[in-house]
């Protein structure tokens, strides 16, 4: 599978943005998704993830209660929908697909490119 994500962007604390992941390949919804992000010097950590059916979702707790993943496997896409933005939620956001249900990045084999999330205070 192959992953585009876009919508990042410059937001003010306290917006709101919604980050896509586009999947090619006809097994998108076989595959378990996450979203990931990076910040400048740091590693890659776990925001958020959904199951291949998208009956079960995990977050990270820092955005718990403000970021919401979900899925629309008839159109191949992921999303993220982010409200409460923070100056710490700032990074590179990735997407991933996997087969396993987890926050390990190495759960996962397939990785979108990344998009920018910059939020200013």
């Amino acid at each position: 599978v192959q992953l585009q994500a876009s919508g990042g962007g410059l937001v003010q604390a306290g917006g709101s943005l919604r980050l896509s992941c586009a999947a090619s390949g006809r097994t998108f919804s076989r595959y378990v998704m996450g979203w990931f992000r990076q910040a400048p010097g740091k590693e890659r950590d776990f925001v958020a993830a959904i199951t291949a059916g998208g009956g079960s979702t995990d977050y990270t707790d820092s955005v718990k209660g403000r970021f919401s993943i979900s899925r629309d496997n008839a159109k191949n896409t992921v999303y993220l929908q982010m409200n409460s933005l923070k100056p710490e939620d700032t990074g590179v956001y990735y997407c991933a697909a996997g087969l396993i249900f987890t926050h390990s990045n190495h759960g996962y084999n397939a990785w979108g490119q990344g998009t920018q999330v910059t939020v200013s205070s």
